[in-house]
């Protein structure tokens, strides 16, 4: 698992980099042809990793209902996210990367329920929620890298 969680921490070195080189308006923009915003992308990958292995083995997420709300799957922004709003974000980055790798490797993850991903994978574990969210944190990225050249 070791490996899984260095990949997780590239993927969200990857994600930090808009932070650092694109303002406040920017990541708000929401190009023509796109559905949401660079920001929406970053906060969505942070609350769906908390909703695929914390909500889902019946433990405490590090990310409030109020997060959950604005950036689950089905989801766009209804308003501009503040600068306070992207700090918090930022910093959940890579602390909910290795608390999760410590709670994996301390055992807190014995009641995982299974859920159907919409993709049509079915988690089963926690170790496959950790698998299957780097997946859908790489398709973000994706999204992240199309929508930097039209803002």
């Amino acid at each position: 698992m070791q490996d899984t969680f260095e990949v997780a921490r590239t993927g969200r070195r990857m994600l930090n980099s808009y932070f650092e080189n694109y303002t406040l308006e920017q990541l708000n923009k929401i190009p023509e042809g796109f559905n949401n915003s660079l920001f929406w992308n970053i906060a969505h990958v942070v609350v769906t990793q908390q909703l695929l292995v914390y909500k889902l083995a019946g433990l405490p997420m590090a990310v409030s209902d109020e997060l959950v709300e604005k950036y689950r799957k089905g989801t766009k922004p209804e308003k501009d996210a503040t600068q306070e709003e992207v700090d918090l974000i930022k910093s959940l980055v890579f602390s909910t990367v290795d608390q999760l790798e410590a709670d994996y490797n301390n055992g807190a993850f014995a009641n995982y329920q299974e859920y159907p991903t919409s993709t049509g994978f079915i988690l089963k574990s926690a170790k496959g929620a950790i698998n299957f969210n780097n997946f859908h944190e790489g398709l973000h990225l994706g999204v992240l890298m199309s929508i930097r050249k039209y803002v």
